[in-house]
């Protein structure tokens, strides 16, 4: 049985700004942002970094906390991607 995740992302961009999405399949969606085919703001952004995802069994809580973290200050941002590096580094 293929069970469904839905994933939420932040994207460093090349101009060092953030991008919160959303997706269903991270690979893919990093490829079409690499493309220039993702989101308006990420066209002519890239090369991207993928530095933070949580991922949900549910879509409406995927899209529920992207929509939380798109209303987060930076500086909130940057503590979410801290805190999940720095929980990768103690694994």
């Amino acid at each position: 049985m293929n069970v469904k995740r839905y994933y939420v992302y932040i994207l460093q961009c090349s101009d060092n700004s953030l991008y919160t999405g959303y997706t269903t399949d991270m690979n893919r969606r990093l490829l079409v942002h690499e493309q220039g085919k993702g989101a308006k703001y990420t066209r002519g952004r890239g090369p991207f970094q993928l530095v933070y995802q949580e991922v949900f069994a549910e879509k409406t809580e995927a899209l529920r906390r992207e929509i939380e973290i798109k209303k987060l200050p930076r500086t909130k941002k940057e503590q979410l991607i801290q805190t999940q590096n720095d929980r990768r580094c103690r694994s």
